[in-house]
């Protein structure tokens, strides 16, 4: 053999040993997944500003993102448009989002069976006296540059074009989604197309609510009869369920129990309720309520497989509830995460074991242009709603990345039934329904990135040492 042909081999067969080495390290799952839950937003109002620094359009591609920024359908309108007004994320006045408010604003065209996407003006807003004109097609501001962390993640990781919620309506159905795939009372109840369509009106809900409370199912036809209602304590299994039988650990933070978004406060075999008060060995070991925990927990190196971090109400994005400081809070946990010095046993870092989800639990009431589809009978009655923002964040996501296919509440289960070689669809419910399980938002075999800390306004230890009540988003 040459000299010169001896070099190529055994250049060629560097190459190969570094490949193989490279794949023998590359982490075969994350160790940790942690849902960051936001509050009733859609792409087209709280990422508007995105659209100053990068490519925006009607109709994404996977270099643009699919936001719009004028002519907003109003059939209220001479012109049949409207031009949308900035607001301020802490603004004064709530945009209703129950399923009627869904129905008014999709506006169905009974020939064509899809929405029209113009109804936005008949949603509900309240309280009157502080709502403005056109109140609903409304954008945020960040002229004062609140909304820099969530743009910045936007930007450096995984953006979801076409992420919906899969519910038609608000928080307390969207939540049993996000932590069970479906908002059913049981499983028949889920196969046959009925579910829990709207919030209690009562301030404590799930199985510690009050005895009398009662709340509106529909039915595959896409029907609320005022006769069908039953006391909010579920029977099914969870994503919690799965996790426990290939024991791996999970938390759920939230501000209290009997929230509309404490949702294991719903599940009977998980709360065991006595007395108005969850007992249950699962909701104790598993239920934390102080959602600053969570960053004391990875300040311990005690991040759990799986958690969902539901914020406070002055953290929460929530229209007329929240102070502005959302999009710190999650910089906060981002962070945290990709700062920790933590390591696991296998040695390797929180950072390049983790990946963040961040999404919002409903729409709020707020204009959005895409329009949703529809399952078919007998799901397609309360399935899918809107769409809400999801930013993927791990050390395998590529900056920039834009992903234009369908994902729901049903992918982030079956997303977590893929990292833990769990079988997908394993619950039946929107588990299997979906086909699809985020894995397009990273690459294991990577190379994982160096973490870059996301500016914010406030820090984890503002957070911290937050001495205000641990209120809850709202009674939406």
């Amino acid at each position: 053999m040459s000299q010169v042909a001896w070099r190529l081999f055994a250049a060629a067969g560097v190459v190969w040993a570094s490949a193989v080495s490279a794949q023998a390290q590359a982490p075969a799952n994350f160790q940790h997944i942690v849902f960051i839950v936001q509050e009733n937003r859609t792409p087209d109002d709280l990422f508007y500003a995105l659209c100053a620094a990068h490519a925006c359009n009607a109709v994404g591609d996977n270099k643009t993102y699919d936001i719009q920024t004028s002519n907003w359908l109003d059939k209220h309108s001479k012109s049949g448009v409207t031009q949308p007004l900035p607001i301020a994320l802490a603004n004064d006045y709530k945009v209703k989002h129950s399923h009627g408010d869904f129905l008014a604003m999709c506006d169905l065209d009974p020939d064509s069976h899809a929405c029209r996407m113009d109804g936005a003006g008949d949603v509900n807003c309240t309280p009157r006296k502080q709502c403005p004109d056109k109140a609903q097609f409304r954008y945020v501001d960040n002229s004062d540059g609140t909304l820099d962390p969530y743009l910045a993640l936007a930007a450096q990781y995984g953006w979801a074009n076409q992420m919906y919620q899969t519910n038609q309506g608000p928080s307390f159905p969207a939540h049993q989604y996000l932590f069970g795939a479906t908002s059913a009372p049981s499983k028949t109840d889920d196969h046959r197309g009925t579910f829990a369509a709207e919030n209690l009106s009562d301030p404590i809900n799930g199985c510690i609510a009050d005895p009398a409370s009662r709340i509106q199912l529909i039915d595959a036809n896409g029907v609320e009869d005022p006769d069908n209602k039953i006391f909010p304590c579920f029977e099914h299994r969870t994503i919690g369920d799965l996790l426990d039988r290939v024991n791996v650990s999970w938390r759920y933070y939230t501000p209290g129990a009997g929230d509309l978004w404490s949702a294991p406060d719903a599940i009977a075999h998980i709360c065991k309720p006595v007395s108005g008060t969850c007992t249950g060995a699962e909701w104790r070991k598993h239920l934390d309520l102080d959602p600053a925990d969570a960053l004391r927990d990875i300040g311990k190196c005690k991040l759990s497989g799986v958690s969902w971090i539901i914020p406070t109400a002055a953290n929460s994005d929530h229209a007329g509830t929240n102070d502005g400081g959302g999009p710190s809070w999650v910089a906060s946990i981002v962070n945290a995460i990709g700062n920790s010095p933590c390591a696991n046993p296998d040695g390797s870092s929180y950072w390049n074991s983790t990946a963040i989800v961040l999404t919002w639990d409903d729409w709020g009431g707020w204009y959005d242009h895409e329009k949703p589809t529809f399952l078919g009978y007998p799901q397609g009655g309360y399935q899918y709603g809107f769409r809400v923002p999801l930013i993927f964040i791990s050390a395998y996501t590529p900056a920039g990345y834009i992903n234009n296919n369908l994902q729901e509440f049903g992918s982030v289960a079956r997303f977590v039934e893929y990292n833990y070689a769990i079988p997908e669809g394993a619950l039946t419910f929107a588990d299997a329904r979906t086909t699809r399980n985020l894995h397009q938002f990273y690459d294991l075999t990577a190379a994982p990135r160096a973490y870059k800390t996301i500016p914010a306004k406030k820090d984890a230890n503002f957070f911290l040492h937050d001495t205000r009540p641990l209120e809850a988003p709202d009674e939406e």
